[in-house]
């Protein structure tokens, strides 16, 4: 799934590792989203959507559109 997580996470100069650990999932959780092998669940979509104060569709613009 295409998604802006590296770029909102390397414009507050985090690592992926803070990341990770800011919202409860491992590093290679963050690390698979960002190379867009790996599809967060909702729960974890809508809490990384919260860290950044921006919509989930934001993040995780639709693909189907």
């Amino acid at each position: 799934m295409k998604n802006g997580l590296r770029s909102y996470r390397t414009k507050l100069g985090m690592s992926q590792l803070e990341l990770a650990d800011a919202i409860e999932v491992t590093r290679q959780s963050i690390i698979a989203i960002e190379a867009e092998k790996y599809d967060p669940s909702l729960p974890m979509a809508y809490r990384l959507a919260a860290y950044f104060e921006v919509p989930v569709e934001t993040l995780f613009p639709n693909p189907w559109r």
